[in-house]
């Protein structure tokens, strides 16, 4: 499943996606313990234009970002998730734990995070990358705070 959520497949998204004027846009995330919160942002995030792409950290990202303990989830579980949904076009694997690469290849018309972030919060790197290829970036609202993290304590607890 992996060859399934290339970038080279993102690039070519891109490429099209230009060509026929649509607005490209790009998220990310771990998407762990894909939950409605997260059905919720990418939903918004697709409102931001017309083909929307994920870039979805590796499980060796998400150890480094979450800890050993983390993910639950594999990488191909992850993806497959995410890219069922509707309003997902796309998924591709990114091991760094920025995206500001990425950005700077995909060239991407809007960029979106949740709303526990701001401008100034987006790492300096990706802020720069997004500046530098001109990208409008948006913020949509948490979903009554759900996170993978706390699904997991709460199983914990139980």
């Amino acid at each position: 499943m992996e060859g399934s959520y290339s970038f080279d497949k993102a690039m070519e998204a891109r490429a099209l996606a230009y060509q026929q004027n649509k607005r490209f846009v790009l998220t990310n995330g771990c998407f762990d313990l894909l939950h409605a919160g997260h059905a919720y942002s990418l939903k918004k995030a697709s409102e931001f234009g017309d083909v929307l792409w994920v870039g979805l950290n590796s499980d060796k990202s998400v150890r480094k970002l979450k800890g050993k303990q983390r993910p639950i989830n594999s990488e191909s579980d992850r993806g497959y998730l995410i890219n069922s949904l509707e309003v997902v076009d796309g998924v591709f694997l990114f091991d760094n734990q920025i995206l500001s690469n990425e950005i700077l290849l995909l060239k991407p018309d809007a960029y979106v995070k949740s709303s526990d972030y701001n401008y100034e919060s987006i790492n300096k790197h990706e802020r720069d990358a997004l500046e530098k290829v001109r990208a409008k970036v948006f913020f949509v609202p948490l979903l009554k705070k759900l996170s993978s993290s706390s699904i997991i304590e709460k199983i914990k607890k139980s």
